[in-house]
């Protein structure tokens, strides 16, 4: 059985900085891609950023661009998200996917995903 369990979440200040860890059970990724996505209170889930294993690659949502980076094992079993200046429009619960083919932007690509952690940003 697949699992992805996310850690690192909490309550900071604008400004402040926190740092996401996902890791993965039952399987690894070392050729596909893992993710991170968030979804704001009330809103719909919207891409964060992607490390594709087998290319080395990754790619950020603009409003991650310069301020979060995406790293992790190269095996695929665990991917980190270093989070900067973060902003009040930061808050949402922060979720880590995973695929063993898809490294896309659109959530329903990715087959397999954590439980989620909360990101509260105060101003």
């Amino acid at each position: 059985q697949v699992q992805l369990v996310e850690s690192g979440g909490g309550l900071v200040q604008a400004g402040g900085a926190l740092r996401l860890s996902c890791a993965a059970s039952g399987r690894t990724f070392g050729s596909g891609a893992m993710a991170w996505f968030r979804q704001p209170l009330g809103k719909e889930r919207e891409f964060v950023a992607v490390v594709h294993w087998g290319t080395r690659t990754s790619n950020y949502a603009e409003s991650a661009k310069g301020r979060f980076i995406a790293s992790g094992d190269v095996s695929g079993t665990t991917m980190y998200l270093q989070m900067m200046d973060l902003k009040p429009e930061d808050t949402a619960v922060y979720y880590c996917a995973a695929d063993a083919r898809y490294a896309g932007e659109m959530w329903l690509g990715y087959d397999y995903w954590g439980q989620g952690t909360q990101v509260t940003v105060s101003s």
